[in-house]
């Protein structure tokens, strides 16, 4: 197997089958502003021992899109997020970015569940922690300040991670994983742990940071809802295939509560429930 070329960071590190609803929807944005980097997954393929995870999954995901990865626990979300973040290895199948032919690699980053922040540094240099070998380098300080500015924690900068609230922590780790510019930004229920409204709080700040900067967003959720109020497109998972891929043809802002949302909203429950 050939490895993809990906630069890939944990958060806290010092650091086809065809989709069966072939509709793919980008939101449209001005074009320089669009950074991320298309994706193309053929029969990807992933077993721990005898338990086949995913069992040929196909996707593509072009520049820029917001994808969210929806499904029971144990169908494959978080495995799959892994395969394209680098984190593991796949057994078949092949998993590519299209990416400039001068770049040497592809810049993703992972934003997970827990903000994993190093208690022991301040705000400021867990974000530094982010841009990984460019800490050094004399701009790193402006370029974290700048990132926890876009998250609307500049006044916290010399704070201890444990004197912030949950959603400052999670604030905070989006701010570390933007620090560096990816291209490729993946969130693994990284919303999961936070009361509703800081949830919903959270999710309008995702989606701000996604339409400034223009990265391609890939997001696992169990929460149907989130999915649609954030996504372009919602793929379910199921047994490690993908059984819907559907897109969300609604304007932004989101309104929760409406219709249409509601409606497809039962589309996706009801495949999952079966």
């Amino acid at each position: 197997m050939t490895a993809h070329h990906v630069t890939a960071a944990l958060a806290q590190s010092i650091p086809v089958l065809e989709p069966a609803t072939p509709a793919i929807l980008v939101t449209p944005r001005p074009h320089d502003a669009v950074k991320g980097v298309t994706l193309n997954i053929r029969g990807l393929r992933k077993a721990f021992g005898s338990n086949q995870v995913l069992r040929g999954v196909d996707l593509r995901i072009p520049p820029g899109q917001f994808v969210a990865i929806v499904g029971r626990s144990g169908c494959g979300k978080s495995t799959l997020l892994r395969l394209i973040a680098g984190l593991d290895a796949y057994d078949g199948g092949s998993l590519e970015f299209e990416q400039d032919p001068a770049s040497a690699s592809v810049n993703v980053r992972v934003m997970f569940q827990e903000p994993r922040l190093l208690p022991w540094a301040r705000v400021l240099s867990n974000v530094e922690v982010g841009l990984g070998a460019a800490r050094k380098e004399h701009d790193a300080s402006a370029r974290a300040k700048a990132a926890l500015a876009e998250v609307g924690l500049t006044d916290k900068v010399a704070q201890w991670p444990g004197v912030l609230s949950g959603g400052q922590k999670q604030r905070v780790a989006l701010a570390r994983a933007l620090v560096s510019n990816p291209q490729v930004l993946a969130f693994d229920e990284p919303l999961g742990a936070l009361d509703a409204l800081t949830r919903i709080t959270m999710q309008q700040l995702l989606e701000r940071v996604w339409r400034d900067q223009g990265f391609t967003a890939i997001l696992v959720t169990h929460d149907v809802a989130e999915a649609i109020a954030l996504a372009d497109r919602v793929i379910v998972l199921e047994e490690g295939r993908i059984s819907l891929d559907l897109a969300i043809d609604l304007p932004r802002p989101r309104q929760r509560g409406s219709a249409e949302i509601a409606a497809l909203e039962g589309e996706i429950l009801d495949k999952l429930l079966g």
